[in-house]
């Protein structure tokens, strides 16, 4: 006799299922990959590291060719896309990007593998960037036989150029943790130099700019093969980036306007707070949450932040256009732009 069926007790289509068992099924996302030692392309070896075993936070570390075996490179602490709920640091879409990423940026990066919604609903994905920031922060001043430090990150990292970046759902943890280092010291009093937001996902409960125009609304890409658009009839608490909201922190106080989601909502603090020196952001001309980035870009000039800011945009490009597809000369450009940063 077959089982029945099992019953759906909320979704997030078409990315992820619960089930009223409290089993989770992921609808999308692309597969586990090993890292590469070293990646034939571009040569830049990997490999994967734990970071913390409760919560259990991991990472996957990459480290350019070397021109020279004692030289100093800077160091990116990366946070990865795609709603807090699909992809990790370990799936195709991303360690395929990060290659070219990691040869032109000559950077010694840490991606993290931070937890996923639904069984680990936010503010856990941050809880775990701030782990991973002061675990490689840690190294600054450790010695080369202490216990739970990477060699790579020992050797070869400059805790004097610090960055952190990330795009979509990890630019926005790029954000709150730029937010929290400028009130909490990390380990060894290390400073972030540079951040940098892509796409990053920021919204509210109020629509702002073409979120006005149900005609305007554009196309939300969160993979390469799946497109979703708010429905033109729908209300803005219906669309797309509020549902993901909704789903993935459903007890976040203030709703859409949460700070960690809303920069200039209710109670949200200074932006003239951002702990770090430099910070970059990137938008695309064709992403549905592209007047949030430009908005962000207003507020921090409006802050008063003491920082240098850049602001980059991709004109008729998607959402994660880079991530999704690295081989396009826009997102080989926009890859050199980080690279730029980055130096």
């Amino acid at each position: 006799m077959a089982s029945p069926a099992k019953e759906i007790a909320r979704e997030l289509p078409p990315l992820v299922r619960v089930y009223t068992d409290g089993s989770v099924e992921r609808l999308d996302g692309s597969l586990y990959v090993p890292p590469t030692d070293p990646d034939p392309q571009t040569g830049v070896p990997s490999k994967d590291v734990i970071i913390s075993e409760n919560p259990k936070v991991s990472a996957r570390l990459y480290l350019p060719k070397l021109e020279q075996l004692d030289q100093k490179l800077p160091i990116l602490i990366y946070f990865h896309g795609s709603a807090f709920c699909v992809e990790s640091a370990f799936s195709f879409l991303h360690h395929r990007y990060f290659n070219p990423l990691i040869s032109e940026a000559k950077v010694v990066a840490v991606s993290v593998d931070y937890r996923l919604a639904p069984e680990h609903p936010l503010p856990a994905a941050y809880e775990d960037g701030w782990a991973a920031l002061n675990w490689v922060a840690s190294h600054a001043h450790a010695a080369q036989n202490e216990p739970n430090k990477d060699p790579w990150l020992l050797k070869y990292g400059d805790f004097d150029r610090l960055y952190i970046g990330g795009e979509s759902a990890g630019g926005n943890i790029v954000h709150n943790i730029a937010m929290r280092a400028g009130s909490e010291n990390l380990e060894g009093n290390v400073k972030i130099l540079g951040a940098y937001v892509s796409h990053s996902y920021f919204w509210g409960s109020k629509p702002i700019g073409s979120e006005n125009d149900p005609n305007k609304r554009k196309a939300y890409v969160l993979s390469q093969s799946e497109t979703f658009s708010s429905d033109p009839g729908s209300s803005h608490d219906k669309t797309f980036p509020s549902l993901v909201w909704n789903f993935v922190y459903p007890s976040a106080p203030g709703g859409l306007d949460n700070p960690m989601l809303n920069p200039e909502g209710p109670g949200a603090p200074s932006l003239a707070g951002l702990g770090c020196s430099r910070l970059l952001i990137v938008v695309a001309g064709d992403d549905e949450l592209r007047d949030r980035g430009v908005r962000y870009h207003e507020l921090v000039k409006e802050s008063g932040w003491k920082g240098e800011l850049e602001f980059h945009e991709d004109e008729g490009e998607i959402h994660g256009f880079h991530c999704m597809n690295p081989e396009t000369v826009k997102a080989k450009n926009l890859i050199k732009r980080f690279g730029s940063f980055l130096k």
